[in-house]
């Protein structure tokens, strides 16, 4: 009898429909090749300043309890057990749901780690931070330990919950997982806020990828729109979550478009006047030059700059400096006159 309930219970599964096969695959790589960008540019640029603690805080929180919630659900843990009953294909398509969003969880752990790695405290080492003034909206490397902190604390309290639950009360399984998904909806919802705070009072991108943005916004709306599909208005709760963390990584990535082209546009100088009051270029060399004929290239330059300094000397409010005075270089300096 019990025989028989595990096969019924494992029909789904055998039964592969290739249209969802072939999404869940896509959605996986997809996945996987949205966070490369984000990996390369922190290790190209070997910094991860311009990344708020906080958004990798709370998106790290946000995979963690996502992934356990997957994992803990009674839909999943039977799809685990069917696999003893199925082919290797049959078992690998069945579980491409979970695999989702473990791919998630690898991808923004790895930038979690690249996070902490490449921290740096003192950005004055920094080339491309050189405009900035040194700690201004710069965290400290006390907000990095205590992000770290906080995360792996997190990680360990959920294995820890769900393993005395396993072993203890595993009917209250379930309900564990309905407090981790809603744990994980709460955390995303907020999850971009930090980043754009910060974004928005560096004005630039720093580390963060605008490739992994252009990505994961439309792929975002895309995942919300099949699911909407799937579950119509009454599911709002499912896809909301992804329509809302879609619009918030689309004003990201907004704010870091735009800084990035007033960042790539050339300094807009007004043209100064090189002329000054007495009519001459500011570019000639100053008063009382000494050897004049070493900044001329030509014999009208140096004419010009022995004008210049002939109309400075007339202009000059300074007595000793006036020609004649003390100084001057017309002056006779003889030791033997009385």
């Amino acid at each position: 009898m019990e025989l028989f309930l595990q096969e019924d219970l494992c029909k789904d599964l055998r039964d592969i429909r290739v249209v969802n096969l072939i999404v869940s695959i896509l959605i996986v790589v997809g996945m996987l090749i949205s966070y490369l960008p984000q990996h390369a540019r922190i290790i190209q640029r070997g910094t991860s300043e311009g990344i708020s603690p906080f958004f990798i805080l709370l998106g790290t929180t946000s995979a963690t309890s996502a992934f356990a919630n997957i994992l803990l659900l009674p839909q999943s843990r039977q799809d685990v057990a069917c696999c003893k009953e199925l082919e290797t294909l049959h078992c690998v398509a069945g579980l491409l749901g979970i695999a989702q969003l473990g791919v998630q969880w690898i991808c923004f752990t790895f930038i979690f780690v690249l996070f902490l790695v490449f921290f740096r405290y003192n950005p004055s080492h920094d080339p491309d931070s050189q405009d900035f003034d040194e700690g201004e909206d710069t965290p400290r490397w006390q907000t990095a330990l205590l992000v770290a902190s906080l995360t792996l604390l997190h990680g360990l309290a959920v294995i820890v919950v769900s393993g005395v639950l396993a072993s203890v009360a595993p009917d209250k399984l379930g309900l564990w997982a309905n407090v981790l998904g809603v744990m994980a909806a709460l955390l995303a919802a907020v999850q971009y806020i930090p980043q754009i705070w910060m974004t928005y009072h560096l004005k630039h991108v720093g580390s963060l990828s605008i490739p992994m943005m252009c990505i994961q916004t439309p792929g975002g709306f895309l995942f919300a729109g099949s699911l909407f599909a799937r579950l119509g208005v009454a599911g709002w709760s499912s896809w909301g979550i992804f329509v809302l963390t879609a619009s918030m990584q689309g004003i990201l990535l907004y704010m870091a478009i735009y800084y990035e082209i007033i960042a790539s546009r050339p300094l807009q100088s007004s043209p100064r006047s090189h002329l000054h009051a007495n009519g001459f270029d500011d570019d000639v060399p100053g008063r009382y030059e000494n050897h004049p004929e070493h900044f001329a290239e030509t014999p009208e330059h140096l004419q010009a700059i022995m004008d210049r300094q002939e109309s400075d000397a007339a202009a000059e409010t300074a007595p000793l400096l006036k020609p004649g005075g003390i100084g001057a270089p017309k002056v006779n300096y003889d030791s033997t006159s009385r």
